[in-house]
């Protein structure tokens, strides 16, 4: 079925990194969403008033706002998909994330209301009405609930949504909250005791639990979070594939939405070769970045100096104090300008996140490593961390 609704609805849907073709995948799951949520809202909330049932007509109101949600969805696609334009020259993919965030609040407060009125439920008891047809309502909503998680999360994975992703999680809830409906309307009927209310408080915890889990999952791309491992580790390969680069520092990935990635990198080369012939490599290698992968790459050209044996032998020596450190810890950028009277040894430090010692303490330490080896060797330490970098000099440098 799901590929059937691909094929049929979406022109080229092969090309998903298009930005249409995304757009397309966006506004059908919103569709799909709306279409089922609104029936098994209409027939859960008509079934809950007909027997009497406080828990059948929270799970309709949960579909319902699963609708809603379908709905800001829909909306958060289209708006998300417009072209850049003068004040906004990133582009406007980003409203995707704030189209989830809303559908999270929205989450929110209806969970609030159904805990409210499951409580009073509880407070005040009422008898179901069993009844057949409410036991088929709520076995075709599990049925229906758990093909829309898996059609949710096939079409959010090819397009690496995460509003897409986040409402497949929130539908696999759903059918957990259904179940619980079922199985207290079982119970009612059995045993003769009103669950009716704790089954609605079970559906309420559920749909809450949904919108803060939306909500997290949306703010760390709103906040700036570390690009995916893999996303990373594919830049670098790439990067390290081309003839005349000999290292790499410094990536930095900007997430302006959904595969809208802005990066910055320092690409190290020879410092013998001609500048044009570094400066035609870099070209290439931000034009095939833009051609291959769609991300806009901004590289800063970094010549390093790979023949003089005294620079070589210093930058051994600098490695090796680094490293007696921490073997996390690494150097870049090392140049050494040598004087008559006193050297000093110029490197960035990447400094890991798990790596807890305060930058002026270890710059310290390697200040009086260095000058065990020798005390005319002043370092200039550039410290690198989660991507903000501090300026840090020996004390005593010149």
């Amino acid at each position: 079925m799901t590929n059937f609704i691909i094929r049929k609805f979406i022109k080229n849907y092969k090309d998903v990194k298009d930005a249409e073709v995304r757009e397309a995948y966006g506004i059908t799951a919103s569709v799909v969403g709306i279409i089922v949520n609104a029936l098994l809202s209409a027939a859960k909330i008509i079934t809950g008033i007909l027997f009497n049932s406080i828990s059948v007509i929270a799970d309709g109101v949960n579909n319902l706002s699963d609708g809603i949600s379908s709905v800001i969805t829909f909306i958060g696609f289209k708006m998300s998909g417009k072209p850049a334009d003068d004040n906004h020259p990133f582009g406007h993919a980003r409203i995707e994330y704030l189209t989830g965030m809303i559908l999270g609040i929205a989450i929110l407060l209806v969970g609030f209301e159904l805990l409210e009125t499951s409580f009073k439920k509880i407070i005040n008891p009422e008898k179901i009405i069993f009844s057949p047809a409410m036991i088929i309502v709520l076995i075709l909503s599990i049925l229906s609930k758990l093909w829309l998680s898996l059609f949710y999360k096939k079409l959010g994975n090819k397009i690496s949504s995460s509003t897409l992703i986040a409402s497949s999680t929130d539908s696999k809830n759903d059918v957990v909250a259904t179940a619980a409906v079922l199985l207290s309307v079982i119970i009612s009927e059995l045993t003769g005791y009103q669950v009716d209310g704790y089954g609605g408080i079970l559906v309420a915890l559920f749909i809450l639990y949904s919108g803060f889990d939306i909500i997290r999952d949306i703010l760390n791309p709103l906040l700036g979070e570390m690009p995916d491992e893999e996303f990373q580790k594919s830049i670098e390969k790439m990067l390290l594939s081309y003839e005349g680069v000999i290292n790499i520092h410094d990536l930095i990935v900007h997430n302006y939405g959904p595969n809208r990635h802005f990066s910055t990198v320092h690409v190290e080369v020879d410092a013998k070769d001609d500048i044009l012939k570094s400066h035609d490599l870099i070209d290439n290698i931000e034009r095939d970045f833009s051609r291959e992968l769609g991300i806009n790459l901004v590289i800063h050209l970094d010549p390093v100096i790979t023949d003089d044996k005294e620079i070589n032998s210093l930058k051994k020596m600098t490695e090796k104090v680094i490293k007696s450190i921490d073997e996390s810890l690494s150097i870049h950028d090392f140049r050494a300008a040598i004087g008559e009277t006193h050297t000093n040894l110029i490197f960035d430090l990447e400094v890991p996140d798990s790596f807890k010692m305060a930058s002026s303490e270890l710059v310290k330490l390697i200040d009086k490593k260095v000058k065990k080896e020798n005390e005319t060797y002043f370092p200039v330490v550039k410290i690198d961390r989660n991507y903000v970098s501090t300026y840090m000099n020996s004390p005593k440098m010149k």
